[in-house]
């Protein structure tokens, strides 16, 4: 075949064609994807118009991220576009979610300023499987929660999870490896039994004064609004709320449970479940609730 006919493109004149590097095209050319259309007397390659529109597929199907094995598949006819896309897509999603795993732990490191150890310790929290997950959030509520005797509180804890979903944000992440390091500290699963403990019912008896702080978000709300009128915790304005609040209740097991949910972080922890399941959080309640403790600390001193 004469190499001088111009339908027919040497190597170099198809690189000039196409604008892709010689290097490029003999790889190609080796693997199968652009095998030439003959050779010249002097047993160079030889290609032709087809050959440069064969070369723009290839690179097509290669900058989407196909292997060349896959687009040779492709051009050969034993599979087809649409299933080797297929195939493609589903690897592309586990990478980005690898991916987002990893932007969410150096966010993570970034801003804590981690050492080496601290990091690694992070990457495996954050790429625990979907079951070890459940298992240290399982092993936490057994701790915490296991032999109080509140029916309310059982059938709460029964439906209670904290599922991170398949492919979540990189703040679901990061708030995930934040909960998952705070439910496996034994200090912060001592300190939250303890107050679960004074918020637990003894058989027989009503519900502890103060137990609803924490479930009745409108004691929150009232707070809120007392503080933005400027009343302080420790004047009049701040009894009459109380009285409001809690009657005639046992105002020292009130201010017990609250002191004990405020020293277990339980407002920390409600958000940062609330975070890892993707919700909008109400609020965080820490100063309304310290106000509280205030107002109440100083009612029992007058």
């Amino acid at each position: 075949m004469d190499d001088e006919r111009p339908d027919v493109l040497t190597i170099g004149r198809l690189a000039h064609r196409t604008g892709l590097p010689v290097r490029t095209l003999r790889f190609w050319s080796d693997e199968g994807a652009v095998p030439p259309v003959g050779r010249s007397a002097g047993g160079y390659r030889l290609y032709d118009a087809e050959s440069v529109a064969r070369v723009e597929l290839v690179r097509t199907l290669r900058e989407l991220g196909l292997g060349l094995d896959d687009v040779c598949r492709v051009l050969s006819g034993r599979t087809t576009v649409a299933a080797v896309a297929d195939t493609h897509v589903a690897a592309l999603d586990a990478q980005i979610r690898s991916l987002k795993v990893s932007r969410a732990v150096l966010s993570t490191v970034a801003k804590r300023g981690s050492t080496v150890e601290e990091t690694a310790l992070m990457n495996r929290l954050a790429r625990l499987s979907a079951a070890e997950r459940k298992q240290i959030i399982d092993e936490f509520k057994e701790e915490v929660f296991g032999g109080l005797d509140d029916p309310r509180l059982l059938d709460r804890m029964r439906a209670f999870s904290i599922e991170l979903p398949d492919d979540p944000t990189p703040e679901q992440v990061d708030a995930w490896i934040e909960l998952a390091e705070l439910v496996r500290d034994p200090g912060f699963r001592a300190r939250l039994r303890t107050w679960m403990e004074l918020n637990t019912p003894i058989p027989g008896q009503s519900r502890p004064p103060g137990a609803s702080i924490w479930w009745a978000r409108q004691i929150v709300q009232t707070v809120t609004e007392v503080r933005k009128g400027g009343v302080a915790p420790e004047g009049p304005a701040a009894a009459e709320v109380l009285s409001e609040l809690f009657g005639d209740a046992d105002r020292a097991a009130v201010l017990r449970s609250l002191e004990a949910g405020i020293e277990a972080g339980a407002e920390h922890y409600r958000r940062l479940v609330a975070r890892v399941r993707g919700q909008n959080a109400s609020p965080d309640a820490t100063e309304e609730l310290e106000w509280l403790a205030r107002a109440l600390r100083a009612a029992d001193q007058t």
